[in-house]
């Protein structure tokens, strides 16, 4: 019986190991941006590699999660004040701070170094992604809204960074992914702010633009939203190199995009939290699909 409880003791205490390492490095996240490399790598590469795959896909995770374990011991004593991270794993005293910062640092090394093992280029677009979101985005957050603007640049890496991986080179083609998803970057994270302002203003965070969950706000949603739609679809313009959209799927993406563009004018109208909810969600939608949408396009046409 006694070997039995220690057998399931041990069990639990591995299983909450293993739940503090995924939110040290916020794995759903780190999946997401992984998603999104693997549509980059699959619009660039002329001949496909599973090994630059697997190293993209492992040196992209290791990337976000580096920046997120850095980002979480940076914050840790202004985690404590939110209701939604107060039980994150430094906060709540399940992981010390230094446990954590080896975690940052190995990811650091070993996800730059298998970045660099698929070309120096996108190595180099990974330590810079880590450097933006640690250094300079993370301490903005307290100090001014425009934290979201620098934020934006290593959020928008990882669909162009693909694409380097397959090609070690940077032109038009990445150029044009990184601002798509540069653009969206806004009104994701701003419904996300508006939806946590309460909680973001307990640590002193300023996420929306005007500081308000308000109208001006709301106009700046809808704005760089129209900005997203119109730089997902340019590529049918065949203006963009190898980077090409045939019309059916411009029209795609052109309508998911005015789908997403409908949950910010609600926002706009009622400006409550379950519309940002709304909004939140439709962006997460909209990002996946428009590049499922992307990758099928190429292969059919």
């Amino acid at each position: 019986m006694k070997t039995t409880l220690d057998t399931a003791t041990n069990t639990n205490s591995l299983s909450l190991i293993f739940d503090d390492f995924k939110q040290i490095t916020k794995a759903g996240l780190s999946f997401s941006v992984v998603f999104s490399s693997i549509a980059g790598y699959l619009l660039g590469a002329e001949v496909f590699s599973w090994k630059i795959l697997l190293l993209l896909s492992f040196g992209g995770y290791c990337m976000v999660g580096a920046s997120n374990a850095f980002n979480q011991l940076i914050e840790k004593d202004l985690d404590a004040l939110m209701k939604r991270t107060q039980n994150r794993p430094i906060p709540s005293g399940r992981m010390s701070t230094s446990v954590a910062f080896t975690i940052a640092i190995v990811f650091t090394i070993v996800g730059v170094t298998a970045l660099y093992v698929v070309n120096p280029k996108t190595a180099m677009f990974g330590a810079i992604s880590i450097f933006l979101y640690t250094c300079i985005y993370t301490p903005l957050k307290t100090k001014t809204p425009l934290a979201v603007f620098v934020g934006a640049f290593p959020g928008a890496i990882p669909f162009m960074l693909g694409w380097v991986a397959a090609t070690n080179d940077f032109g038009i083609e990445p150029g044009t992914l990184f601002m798509i998803q540069f653009f969206w970057q806004f009104p994701h994270f701003w419904a996300i702010g508006w939806m946590l302002d309460d909680d973001y203003k307990r640590a002193g965070f300023k996420m929306l633009p005007t500081g308000k969950k308000d109208k001006a706000t709301a106009i700046q949603i809808i704005m760089y939203t129209i900005w997203m739609i119109l730089a997902s679809v340019f590529p049918v313009a065949g203006l963009t190199g190898r980077l090409v959209l045939s019309v059916p799927a411009a029209i795609i993406i052109f309508l998911l995009g005015i789908g997403m563009l409908t949950f910010a004018f609600r926002l706009y109208q009622r400006r409550d939290n379950k519309s940002a909810r709304a909004l939140m969600l439709a962006s997460v939608s909209y990002i996946t699909l428009m590049q499922i949408v992307y990758v099928v396009d190429k292969f059919l046409s």
